[in-house]
């Protein structure tokens, strides 16, 4: 019951650290929301008995990614966002429709996931999260054999951008 409590605290703190992500002004701000999501998804990773995925993802994510988005809204001097007086209507035309198609998707996954569209029939099946969840020799097997090559494009994609960040900040002499 605890933890089901607490996961509640956590997944709400997530959802508010990512809708004051995208409320916010300020990029730093906003870098600062991500931590706050990046610290709560760690938290219920704990909940869920993955302690080193928890760990992988305070020391990666929650400090050197951000710490590298810090480091590059530092480089280019982001200020404050201006807003225009008036919305774009495109952009409301088609937000609130992606946004409905979005959460219907996303629910019929967890549902799906979680197996509740399974109830009627047969119950849901319950696995042992531990075991497969979590397990630092079974990430490194899956990272390293099976996703080998998304973990190395990923790592050139972060590479390009940080050379973009870069030459986009170079001033002129």
């Amino acid at each position: 019951m605890l933890a089901l409590v607490l996961f509640f605290i956590f997944a709400a703190l997530c959802v508010g650290g990512a809708i004051n992500l995208l409320v916010q002004k300020h990029p730093i701000n906003s870098a600062l929301s991500l931590i706050v999501v990046m610290g709560s998804l760690a938290l219920i990773y704990l909940l869920l008995g993955a302690e080193f995925v928890a760990a992988v993802q305070v020391i990666v994510y929650a400090g050197a990614v951000m710490v590298l988005f810090v480091f590059v809204i530092m480089l280019l001097n982001a200020g404050e966002e201006v807003r225009l007086p008036h919305e774009s209507r495109v952009a409301t035309m088609l937000g609130v429709p992606a946004l409905i198609i979005g959460l219907g998707i996303t629910a019929a996954v967890v549902s799906h996931l979680t197996g509740l569209d399974r109830i009627a029939i047969g119950g849901p099946t319950v696995m042992n999260g531990s075991d497969v969840f979590g397990n630092p020799q079974a990430v490194g097997h899956l990272l390293f054999r099976n996703y080998l090559l998304p973990f190395e494009v990923t790592s050139i994609l972060i590479l390009i951008a940080i050379m973009g960040a870069v030459v986009l900040a170079r001033r002129e002499e």
